[in-house]
């Protein structure tokens, strides 16, 4: 990807987010591109996974659900009853028509950010972590050891998202993509 085709991406994503969002977009590029030079990862793979990651996020949820329908994305149980989950796959979908991109890992990267998956790409774990540590992120608990983790052991600190995710998500009785549980238990099991 050439580095005009970034700042498209960059100028276009400034449009559509608001600018809370955008600030966060630009902190996972940001965080994407060091962890990718960390770990010998394409830098532009990363930054245009890290732009495109939330492409779909200020969309309505009505929006999201019908572009699933029209275009046969499926939608499971608990993004049916959350719609406002479906941002990463509805993302993906934009990222192939609007933006052209087409590296199945880029596009893996921005459908995956939100719930993972067994046996996720390197790119795919960078753009998972990056949006959970990126600088303006201040919530998460542990942040300060998971952002010094990340670029010491990758799958460590995607372990520890992934756990500190779902303990999150059960304190506020919040529901669980089946998913994200699938993928903790996967890495859990490579330990």
């Amino acid at each position: 990807m050439k580095t005009a085709d970034i700042r498209k991406i960059r100028r276009k994503m400034e449009k559509v987010l608001d600018p809370k969002r955008f600030e966060h977009t630009l902190g996972v590029a940001y965080t994407a591109s060091a962890l990718a030079m960390c770990y010998d990862v394409d830098i532009n793979k990363a930054q245009t996974a890290g732009l495109l990651h939330d492409c779909a996020k200020c969309m309505s949820n009505e929006k999201k659900l019908s572009i699933c329908e029209k275009h046969h994305i499926p939608v499971n149980e608990v993004e049916r009853k959350n719609p406002f989950l479906l941002h990463a796959k509805v993302g993906s979908y934009v990222a192939m028509k609007q933006f052209n991109i087409h590296d199945q890992d880029i596009i893996n990267a921005i459908l995956n950010h939100t719930t993972g998956r067994p046996g996720m790409s390197q790119l795919e774990k960078i753009i998972y972590i990056a949006d959970y540590i990126e600088p303006s992120r201040k919530q998460a608990p542990n942040l300060t050891k998971l952002r010094r983790l990340a670029f010491q052991d990758l799958d460590q600190a995607l372990l520890q998202v992934l756990g500190d995710t779902l303990h999150y998500l059960e304190s506020i009785n919040s529901p669980i993509d089946p998913m994200t549980q699938k993928t903790y238990e996967y890495y859990l099991g490579k330990e």
